[in-house]
C-alpha cells in the first residue's frame, strides 16, 4: 500500500497563513488481487461517497474503421447487466443471438453496396433507395426482433436503481485518452455502489447495441454536422494532429459508427476493460480497512485480462512548416492558433500553463489588447493549454470584431507571444497567475466530485500522484520558465491556424463586446 498526504494548507501557503486544523487528504493506493488498482481518499466531511473508475482506454487506441468505439461503450455500459435491465434474460440472450446472426447476413448486403458506391452506381450507401432487396428483407426481420426484445427490456433500470437508493450525479464521458464513470451515493450505499459497478464490469449486456450506435451517430450529427463550424474544425484538427491517432474526432468518423459490430466491442472491451486496465477511486465518508475488503469481495471476482493493452508507440511527427485552414461557415469571422507542445507531465507543461494563464481571462493579456479599447480587434478571445497523455497544445480562440479581419486578429495575437518571447513576466504578474492556480485548486477540494473528478484525470493521463505534485510545480515556475518555453514551441513552424469568415449572406451573430469563457 502507498499512501501520500495531500494538505490544503500546503497548497494555500503562496496566498496567506492557513487557518488552523486545515483538512488533510490520505490518499491510500492498492492493488486488488485481479491487477485493478483502487484508491481510497477518507473525508469525513459530508456523509456521502463519490465512486468512479478510470478505463485507460480512449480514441487514440482506435484505429481507422472502429474510430468512435470508445465513446460507444460510454453509451453501452449503461444497458444493464444479467441481473439488471431485463424481465427474461434468457430470452434476451437467444434474441441478441439471432440479431447477431442477421446483423452478419445484412454486412453482406452492406459489402455490396459499398462496391456499387464506387462504382458510380448509387450516390450514398446510407440512403434506404440504395439499399439492396435483401438487406431490406433481413432488416424487416432484424426489426421484429428488436421489436419482441423491447417487450423485455427494463429501460434504465442502472440510473432508476441508484436514483431509489438516494444518488445524484451518475454520469460518464470519453476523451482521446481514457473513459470514466462516477456518481455519489449516501455513504450507507457504499456496498450498493460496490456491487453495481462490479456487476457491469463483470457481466454487462450490451442490449440495444445496433440502435444506440444509431443514438451515437444522431449525437455526431447533432454535434458535429449540424453545427457552423463543426466540419471545418473537425478538418483542422485532423490536420493539425495528422501521423497521429488524435486525429480522428472522439466521437468517430461517420462511415465507421454505423460499421462497428458487437463482435469488434466484444474484443475491444475485453481487451481495454479488463481489470488490470481499470483504477477505481473512493472520496468520502468510509473506513479504509472496510472498504478495502469489500472492493476485493466485488471486483476482485472479475477474471484478470487474458492480454494487457498494448503499448502506445506512434509518436508526434517533427513539424517543420506552419499548416493553414481556410473555411466558409454561417458564423462570425473567426480565428484559431494552436501550437504542438507537450504531453502530460512534462517539465515545460507547467510553464505553459503558467504561459496560458498569462494571456486568459478579463485581466489577460490578450483582452487588454485585443477586446477593450480604441483598437479592439475581437469581441471575445480565449486560450488554454492541454497536455494529454501523449501529446499537447496551446491553443487560442479569438471571434473577431465586426468590421475587422481574421488577419488583423491573427497579427494581434502574434503581437501578444512576441513579448512574452522578449520580455521577462513582471514579477507580480507572475504571481497573481500562481495565486490563481491555488486558489483553484483549493476550489477543487472543497467537494468529494470535486476531489474525484481531479484524481480520475490525472490517474487517466497517466499518474494520479500529479493531483498533489501538479499544483507545487506549478508554483516553482520562473518568468525565464515562462520566456524559454513562448520561444521554444510558439514558433511559426510549430503552429496550425485556422481562419473562418462568413458565407456570402448569412446573417452575422449578435456581438455581445467584452464576453470571454473565462471571466476573472
Amino acid at each position: 500500500m502507498k499512501r501520500i498526504s495531500l494538505a490544503t494548507a500546503a497548497i494555500l501557503a503562496v496566498l496567506a497563513a492557513p487557518p488552523a486544523g486545515s483538512q488533510q487528504l490520505e490518499i491510500e493506493e492498492h492493488v486488488l488481487s485481479n491487477g485493478m488498482k483502487l484508491l481510497l481518499v477518507p473525508r469525513r466531511d459530508e456523509p456521502t461517497v463519490s465512486g468512479g473508475w478510470v478505463a485507460k482506454v480512449g480514441s487514440a487506441n482506435e484505429r481507422p474503421g472502429i474510430t468512435g468505439i470508445s465513446h460507444l461503450f460510454e453509451h453501452m455500459m449503461f444497458k444493464g447487466t444479467e441481473t439488471i435491465g431485463t424481465k427474461d434474460y434468457a430470452r434476451d440472450q437467444k434474441l441478441i443471438a439471432e440479431q447477431e446472426r442477421l446483423r452478419g447476413l445484412m454486412r453482406d448486403e452492406e459489402s455490396k453496396m459499398r462496391a456499387a458506391l464506387r462504382r458510380g452506381e448509387i450516390d450514398d450507401v446510407a440512403k434506404p433507395e440504395s439499399r439492396t432487396a435483401r438487406y431490406q428483407e433481413l432488416e424487416k426481420e432484424f426489426d421484429a426482433l428488436v421489436k419482441e426484445q423491447r417487450g423485455l427490456l427494463v429501460k434504465e433500470e442502472f440510473e432508476r436503481i441508484y436514483a431509489k437508493k438516494g444518488a445524484s450525479g451518475m454520469n460518464a464521458s470519453t476523451n482521446t485518452d481514457f473513459t470514466q464513470y462516477f456518481v455519489t451515493v449516501p455513504k450507507n450505499k457504499l456496498e450498493l455502489w460496490m456491487w453495481m459497478e462490479s456487476d457491469r464490469l463483470k457481466a454487462p449486456v450490451f442490449r440495444e447495441f445496433y440502435s444506440e450506435r444509431d443514438v451515437v451517430f444522431e449525437e455526431r450529427r447533432l454535434r458535429t454536422e449540424s453545427t457552423p463550424t463543426g466540419r471545418l474544425d473537425e478538418a483542422f484538427e485532423e490536420m493539425f494532429w495528422h501521423g497521429h491517432p488524435y486525429t480522428w474526432p472522439v466521437v468517430g468518423y461517420p462511415s465507421d459508427i454505423p460499421a462497428i459490430t458487437k463482435a469488434q466491442a466484444d474484443e475491444y472491451y475485453a481487451l481495454f476493460y479488463a481489470p488490470n486496465n481499470i483504477t477505481a477511486i473512493l472520496v468520502g465518508d468510509f473506513d479504509p480497512k472496510e472498504a478495502l475488503a469489500t472492493a476485493e469481495r466485488y471486483f476482485g471476482r472479475i477474471p484478470r485480462g487474458k492480454n494487457p493493452p498494448p503499448e502506445m508507440t506512434i509518436l508526434p511527427p517533427k513539424w517543420e512548416a506552419e499548416m493553414r485552414l481556410n473555411g466558409e461557415a454561417d458564423t462570425n469571422p473567426q480565428v484559431e492558433v494552436d501550437w504542438h507542445t507537450v504531453p502530460f507531465q512534462n517539465k515545460d507543461s507547467y510553464p505553459l500553463q503558467i504561459l496560458t494563464q498569462l494571456l486568459n481571462g478579463r485581466t489577460g493579456r490578450l483582452y487588454k489588447s485585443m477586446v477593450v479599447g480604441d483598437g479592439a480587434v475581437a469581441t471575445n478571445v480565449t486560450a488554454s493549454a492541454l497536455s494529454r497523455k501523449y501529446a499537447g497544445e496551446l491553443e487560442i480562440d479569438v471571434e473577431v470584431k465586426d468590421g475587422k479581419a481574421p488577419e488583423d486578429a491573427e497579427k494581434a495575437v502574434y503581437v501578444e507571444i512576441e513579448k512574452l518571447k522578449k520580455d521577462l513576466v513582471p514579477a507580480e504578474e507572475l504571481q497573481k497567475v500562481k495565486n490563481n492556480f491555488a486558489a483553484q485548486v483549493f476550489r477543487s477540494m472543497q467537494s468529494n466530485m470535486g476531489i474525484l473528478y481531479q484524481i480520475m484525470g490525472n490517474d487517466g493521463r497517466g499518474d494520479w500522484k500529479e493531483f498533489s505534485e501538479g499544483p507545487k510545480k506549478i508554483q516553482t515556475v520562473t518568468a525565464a520558465d515562462v520566456r524559454r518555453v513562448a520561444q521554444t514551441y510558439l514558433t511559426k513552424e510549430n503552429r496550425g491556424v485556422a481562419t473562418y469568415t462568413r458565407k456570402a449572406g448569412a446573417a452575422a451573430a449578435p456581438e455581445v463586446p467584452g464576453l470571454t469563457a473565462v471571466p476573472e
